[in-house]
């Protein structure tokens, strides 16, 4: 007979507002071993979705609007069916479900993708953002002693650090959803210097430093250009983007001119822009894993990031790509010109970038899923 295991998320695969970590929880449960396993997976409702069905293999119940009721419908399924359920996973992704307080130790696994640390100063001002971090560590406190599962060595030295035990921590490896490309593939770089960024419109995201240093590299070499690949908002290019430009520009009309929105697009044009631009830039201050990096270097571009949380670790310490020695605008800069400046180096991080990203795909994702499942099942995380 099947074990069954029970998921429980703020979104699924077919919310609205999936993100990043959706696909990931979908990609590697897809991929799971379903001979030994069944997997359900519980989360809040949205507009005209089906409240149970089932994709790729995996059952989706659906419950509850917003984040105190789906916890409450979470809690009443879990009761109707205990005796059926062997375990039950609590994704935290910001929001959590508490299962410490109604889920028996024996059966319970805390999963997450990163902390969010720095972004509390970045969105909410004193107390709030103090009050934020101090709330965050308490609540992760309360599964310090679950197997947990997590995306990235950064995430796992978070955790370690607030009395998550090491040997209970696996990491399984993040994916991506297109087969790499050889080099044969790869996309001609232009004479003149591109950029790119791809993400949304946020700071902690970094957005608004790559705009920085393109501006100083601008003023250097005038004919470069900067990509803008992600939903347009309208808001923060008005109240940020445009007030950086007239201030610290040179010439302010072109520069605006030579940063391009390309907005929302096809997965296939997102990465035929990824490959034709010189070199990504993603100075996030926090991630579980930089995503964007890895699809970069699949299709033969490297990347310059910040050395946080998640970046590091998608540039392999600095192994992959170019790593900032310091979080700042004049870094990126620097590394900006590294990569137009110094060909030959530019071809070793290419190439390194493009190897270590043949590591990371969904079938990969899935085979230390289901080994995590082994060790589960073999007892090894009962101490």
């Amino acid at each position: 007979m099947r074990k069954i295991i029970l998921f429980l998320s703020w979104r699924d695969i077919k919310s609205p507002k999936k993100g990043g970590a959706e696909v990931y929880t979908h990609e590697m449960l897809k991929r799971a071993d379903k001979s030994e396993y069944e997997f359900i997976h519980f989360s809040p409702i949205f507009e005209n979705c089906q409240n149970d069905e089932i994709i790729d293999g995996v059952r989706y119940v659906r419950g509850g609007k917003g984040p105190f009721s789906v916890i409450l419908e979470a809690k009443k399924y879990y009761n109707m069916n205990e005796e059926y359920i062997d375990y039950v996973v609590d994704q935290c992704n910001t929001h959590r479900f508490f299962t410490k307080l109604w889920v028996p130790k024996e059966k319970r696994i805390f999963f997450i993708h990163q902390l969010t640390r720095e972004i509390w100063d970045l969105n909410l001002s004193f107390p709030l953002n103090k009050i934020g971090k101090i709330l965050e560590t308490s609540f992760l406190k309360l599964s310090k002693d679950d197997p947990t599962i997590t995306v990235s060595k950064s995430t796992k030295d978070d955790l370690v650090k607030i009395g998550f035990n090491k040997q209970k921590i696996e990491i399984l490896p993040e994916g991506i959803d297109f087969p790499h490309w050889n080099w044969q593939q790869f996309l001609p770089k232009s004479k003149d210097p591109i950029f790119i960024y791809v993400g949304r419109f946020a700071n902690y995201k970094g957005i608004d430093t790559a705009i920085r240093a393109f501006i100083k590299f601008k003023s250097r070499y005038s004919r470069s250009l900067l990509w803008i690949v992600g939903k347009k908002n309208e808001e923060y290019i008005t109240n940020v983007i445009d007030k950086i430009i007239q201030y610290e520009a040179s010439d302010p009309i072109q520069t605006t001119i030579d940063i391009i929105y390309h907005g929302f697009v096809t997965e296939e044009r997102k990465l035929e822009l990824m490959s034709k631009a010189h070199a990504l830039i993603f100075p996030s201050i926090r991630e579980g894993w930089g995503l964007v990096i890895t699809e970069a270097a699949a299709v033969g571009t490297p990347s310059i990031g910040f050395n946080s949380p998640g970046i590091r670790d998608a540039l392999d310490y600095g192994e992959a790509g170019y790593l900032c020695k310091e979080n700042t605008v004049e870094e990126i800069y620097e590394n900006m010109c590294r990569v137009y400046e110094n060909p030959n180096e530019y071809r070793e991080i290419r190439k390194a970038a493009y190897e270590y990203s043949l590591n990371f795909h969904w079938d990969n994702t899935g085979k230390a899923f289901n080994q995590f499942l082994k060790n589960l099942k073999e007892k090894k995380y009962d101490f």
